[in-house]
């Protein structure tokens, strides 16, 4: 659950915290307190749209920081992912997250202590937070959306049996599109293979190999300079020789540092740092008669073949004509060659290719018509549970005669399949029985349709979701009994999840678990909110504020008393 969210710089709001609980937190104030400004700070903390023109101008920046603490499977992919990403978790398991937006517009997060993308909020904000709004309402008015909502509220096999039919979907497509390009441009294809089968034959015959021009390159530097790497080659194994025929008078290195190492090891018993120098003299006659060895080798190998640096000229000559043509150097032409013979493989429009491309494409028809038409029977079934689910929460929210139908319908567009399946899928309202069953942005009041909508909402948080809820005024527009039942609701969605409500409903409010309270002070130079816990008699005299606007009548209290009994004995019981 989100623990606790302080605000700063963003609207009304100088510097407020927010002490979540894990039941029911609901926050209310006066119109324009800036109730709206803590839904717009849990935004920007998971990831939202930065609004610059949100940020106070005094101090010229706005910050939202949380504090995450999460339990179970969720907990255990949440952390990796972050720890995968360079943050990292308190001990005490909590996580830290922050937003920062400047009045220019920039936009900083981070999260565990460390500097992230925003993309990181918003992939964290995906798995613990959803929000309820009016904007959401809306959203869920669109028919893409109604179906999204029916396959999430379906369960996770059906979401399997989705994601499945899209890789199909995916495949079959592919296929379609790749066989209609070769067919319609068979003639363009041919001519672009014909270059690249030119390209490939002249590659082929020089036959290039990895590192080659590089050797070459060495070779006719030794070759070029023979006579001149045998002159010092022989005056340095002269040198080590101490002149050109070795004998007993002229004894070469490796003897000389014998003799050297033997006349210290002899006097090593009185000094042992005589023994320690011997030891250093006898590597270095094994480095000297190493080096001796190898430039005889160097000398028998050493050759002056002018036929041989003829043979490297033309091989050089033969790379340099690829290297104009296909690329920069040996490694590039290769590359090149590699690329043209893939290229080849995709221009290739043969009558045998586009039979097998064709058979493919019948085949995977035929799997995705099979996935498709489980999809149908799956959203049918989990239509029908949807709407008993809220037409059972409309009659506990006053509208007992209305029932909300889900329509599966094929789609009519091109060949009737699409990444989704066939299907359409539209939210119906029946406001009474014998009334039209018409779509729910035709079929409902401003009223009914915020009910119709939290009843919707508590059906999908019911399947499972995010565990934590925030609702934005889904209550508008409502009042009554139906006020106390969405109250109820909310409360017992509570029981499983964490619920923010921004309500102004005093029959929601006396439902919270913990009230928090949005006020608007006006005593300085500058407008600014600040966000407080008000329980018992506080309490009280808030929800009789939002019965009456009167805080401090006896009559409203009393009213207000009475509520909050009421929710009290709902909740226990």
């Amino acid at each position: 659950m989100l623990e606790e969210l302080r605000i700063t710089g963003l609207g009304v709001i100088d510097d407020t915290t927010l002490r979540l609980t894990s039941g029911m937190n609901v926050i209310t104030g006066e119109t324009g307190a800036g109730k709206t400004m803590v839904v717009t700070g849990l935004g920007l903390l998971f990831g939202g749209r930065a609004d610059a023109g949100r940020v106070r101008a005094d101090p010229g920046r706005a910050v939202v920081e949380g504090r995450l603490r999460l339990t179970g499977r969720l907990a255990g992919a949440v952390h990796a992912r972050i720890t995968e990403a360079g943050a990292e978790v308190d001990e005490d398991g909590s996580v830290l997250l922050s937003r920062t937006v400047t009045i220019e517009g920039r936009s900083r997060a981070h999260v565990g202590g460390r500097s992230m993308p925003v993309a990181m909020l918003a992939e964290v904000g995906e798995q613990v937070l959803a929000v309820h709004g009016q904007s959401d309402q809306l959203r869920l008015l669109r028919p893409a959306e109604q179906r999204g909502a029916l396959d999430r509220f379906a369960g996770p096999e059906h979401e399997k049996l989705l994601e499945t039919y899209r890789e199909a979907y995916g495949r079959w497509r592919a296929v379609v599109d790749d066989l209609a390009d070769r067919r319609r441009n068979a003639r363009a294809r041919s001519q672009e293979a014909d270059l690249l089968k030119l390209g490939l034959d002249e590659i082929t015959r020089v036959d290039p190999q990895p590192g080659e021009d590089d050797d070459l390159r060495a070779e006719v530097q030794r070759l070029e300079h023979a006579e001149g790497l045998r002159v010092a080659a022989s005056l340095a194994a002269q040198a080590l020789a101490a002149g050109v025929e070795v004998t007993d008078e002229t004894p070469d290195a490796t003897q000389l540092l014998g003799t050297a190492r033997r006349t210290l090891e002899a006097q090593a018993a009185v000094d042992p740092a005589l023994g320690e120098l011997a030891a250093r003299v006898e590597e270095a006659a094994t480095l000297v008669a190493d080096v001796s060895a190898e430039l005889s080798t160097y000398l028998s190998s050493l050759d002056a073949d002018p036929a041989r640096l003829e043979q490297i000229y033309e091989r050089r000559a033969e790379l340099r004509t690829l290297t104009r043509k296909y690329a920069d150097d040996v490694e590039g032409v290769i590359a090149w060659a590699e690329n043209a013979q893939t290229r080849l493989a995709a221009l290739d429009s043969s009558d045998e290719l586009l039979d097998e491309l064709d058979k493919e494409r019948q085949r995977l028809a035929t799997q995705v018509g099979e996935l498709a038409a489980r999809l149908t029977a799956a959203r049918v079934e989990a239509a029908g549970r949807f709407s008993e689910a809220v037409s059972v929460e409309l009659a506990g929210l006053a509208m007992p005669h209305a029932t909300v139908e889900v329509a599966v319908v094929p789609r009519t567009a091109d060949d009737g399949l699409g990444p989704d399946g066939a299907d359409e899928v539209e939210l119906r309202l029946v406001a009474h029985p014998g009334a039209p069953s018409l779509p729910l942005q035709k079929g409902a009041s401003g009223g009914e349709l915020s009910r119709v909508m939290l009843a919707i909402e508590v059906v999908f948080a019911g399947a499972g979701g995010p565990p934590t809820l925030v609702f934005d005024e889904v209550d508008a527009g409502v009042g009554g009994q139906a006020a106390v039942e969405i109250g109820r609701r909310l409360a017992r969605l509570a029981r499983t999840h964490q619920v923010l409500v921004v309500t102004h409903l005093p029959q929601v409010a006396a439902f919270a678990d913990r009230h928090l309270v949005v006020q608007k002070d006006t005593g300085g130079a500058i407008t600014t909110s600040g966000v407080r816990i008000v329980e018992e008699t506080e309490r009280a005299r808030e929800l009789s504020r939002m019965l009456a606007g009167l805080p401090d009548s006896d009559l409203g209290i009393a009213h207000a008393e009475e509520l909050l009994a009421v929710a009290g004995r709902e909740k226990r019981g």
